[in-house]
């Protein structure tokens, strides 16, 4: 069996940022699942499905990347894939502490599986689909922050507001 990790988050969209993480980890492993969780503490602008398709679409140049949703624990959808690491992108010394809390409960839950940091690259490191969202709202160039596919669902949800 080959080395499997799991990507996960909210893809509320994907962007750039996102990708550049999922394309560096697609390198490192065998098989890269990316797994659309619900983060009940945001209101989210795209269904579940929706964000599935919109990342499906934007990695269907990479073989080794699965795309699926998950609810309930990540720990345990990482243990049914048979992960051996769930890997985490980092922007700023401001993600950290958070992803540390994350990465400690998961290690109580199952010492098994590791979780790996990957520095997103520079010229992504202020970039949250927040911000995204918040741009394309009030009709924001955003082509530099996501791909256009992502671009045209942001414009068609807020046009349809």
């Amino acid at each position: 069996m080959g080395s499997i990790s799991v990507c996960p988050g909210s893809f509320d969209p994907i962007t750039f940022g996102h990708l550049d993480i999922i394309k560096r980890g697609a390198k490192v492993f065998d098989q890269v699942y990316i797994c659309v969780l619900n983060n009940s503490s945001k209101k989210p602008l795209f269904t579940v499905e929706e964000r599935c398709e919109l990342i499906s679409e934007v990695t269907k140049g990479i073989p080794n990347v699965i795309v699926e949703s998950y609810q309930g624990l990540l720990i345990d959808y990482a243990r049914d894939k048979k992960a051996q690491a769930i890997l985490r992108g980092l922007r700023a010394v401001s993600d950290f502490e958070y992803e540390m809390q994350i990465t400690s409960m998961n290690r109580v839950l199952d010492d098994n599986i590791e979780t790996l940091f990957m520095m997103t690259n520079n010229q992504y490191s202020f970039l949250s689909s927040s911000i995204v969202k918040e741009v394309a709202k009030y009709k924001g160039d955003i082509s530099d922050l996501v791909p256009s596919v992502v671009e045209k669902a942001l414009k068609s949800k807020f046009t349809n507001e």
